[in-house]
């Protein structure tokens, strides 16, 4: 039974990989002092609705493209998936031949829109300097494009020190078997399946649109309530 704790890569359509980093934002180092007990191995995180606060940046780019496409999307319905691919959310509301286009028109509203409505999350830089604290590097992976991820992590004010972008569910795990990761962060029941697929520590945090019951459900060994959980937890989970 799991735990649950209270309290840029141009334009292209497959997986993205932006290599060492750090990527982009406070521009830190990976190589930390190893003074801080820590598991071995990188950790990995998600970015939208784990790292950072997106929701009311994507929010307001998809009523963006409803108003210049003349068309009807219902963003409680896109709220509650927040997570998945961009051009898998699209096909819910345009035909084939009209999506592209739309993934076009939001982005082009999200870069506009990022800087101002995006914040990191509570907890978000310490979870991030108490890897790098024991020495070990920070690994988003994320289904956002990297067009996107590059002004949502400046807004932020957090860097990675590698970036995986476009890639969900059994492409997350594909990664993080890759990398051998120690563990994978993130808020929805694909991410954690993703780790449990790829034999990593599966850390759920309940800070998007799915409640802790979803994320042990689908294999989480701990649900956080905040990331400002996860010092106190990396540190005791060697």
């Amino acid at each position: 039974m799991p735990t649950l704790v209270s309290g840029i890569m141009l334009e292209r359509s497959g997986p993205g990989r932006c290599g060492p980093g750090p990527w982009p934002g406070s521009g830190s180092s990976w190589r930390g002092t190893g003074a801080q007990v820590g598991l071995p191995g990188a950790v990995g995180f998600d970015l939208d609705m784990t790292l950072i606060d997106s929701r009311r940046a994507i929010l307001a780019s998809f009523a963006e493209l409803a108003r210049e496409t003349a068309t009807t999307i219902d963003l409680d319905h896109v709220d509650r998936r927040l997570g998945i691919k961009l051009e898998d959310e699209v096909a819910f509301w345009f035909p084939p031949g009209e999506r592209a286009a739309a993934a076009q028109i939001y982005r082009k509203n999200y870069v506009r829109l990022a800087a101002e409505l995006t914040t990191a999350l509570p907890g978000a830089p310490e979870a991030l300097a108490a890897v790098r604290a024991a020495g070990e590097r920070v690994i988003i992976i994320t289904a956002k494009h990297a067009i996107s991820v590059e002004p949502s992590m400046r807004a932020a004010g957090l860097a990675a020190d590698e970036l995986f972008t476009f890639v969900h569910g059994p492409e997350k795990a594909a990664v993080l078997r890759r990398l051998d990761a120690a563990a994978y962060v993130g808020d929805t029941p694909p991410d954690m399946a993703a780790a449990v697929q790829a034999g990593t520590r599966a850390v759920g945090v309940a800070t998007g649109s799915f409640a802790a019951a979803d994320l042990a459900d689908a294999g989480a060994e701990v649900v956080l309530d905040s990331l400002e959980q996860f010092p106190g937890w990396y540190a005791g989970a060697a």
